[in-house]
């Protein structure tokens, strides 16, 4: 993880970076994927490709939905689906068949991850709106 701000490389999950004390994720001149100069008001970082606003990814997903969905409904995978992990998704369905239930408690885990933000991107690498 990088700063958008200076570019210097950040500890995974830091809340500001150490070298210039911006809050992570403020910033638009560094890719935050791989730290080199973005070019001013482009979607994606034209060294690695990455999405440098959520709205190049599509729109951001509801945190507070991903998690509900998660508690609730999270042995059928429904807020893996929303959030576009299709894979997980349909082996949480499968645990749930075939394991007596098992998928509802890893969902009901997952949505009080989500909650809690310690899962905060969907599959695109977009962040969750709160």
């Amino acid at each position: 993880m990088y700063c958008k701000n200076c570019g210097k490389e950040m500890v995974e999950g830091a809340a500001v970076c150490t070298n210039c004390g911006v809050a992570a994720g403020n910033g638009t001149a560094y890719c935050p994927n791989c730290g080199k100069e973005t070019v001013p008001g482009a979607a994606v970082c034209t060294n690695c490709g990455a999405a440098l606003t959520p709205e190049a990814n599509g729109e951001a997903k509801s945190k507070l939905t991903a998690g509900l969905l998660g508690i609730f409904l999270g042995g059928f995978g429904v807020h893996n689906f929303y959030l576009g992990y299709t894979g997980k998704a349909i082996g949480q369905i499968a645990l749930t068949l075939c394991g007596f239930g098992a998928g509802g408690i890893w969902g009901l885990i997952e949505g009080i991850l989500i909650l809690t933000g310690k899962i905060n991107k969907d599959a695109k690498g977009v962040p969750l709106k709160d």
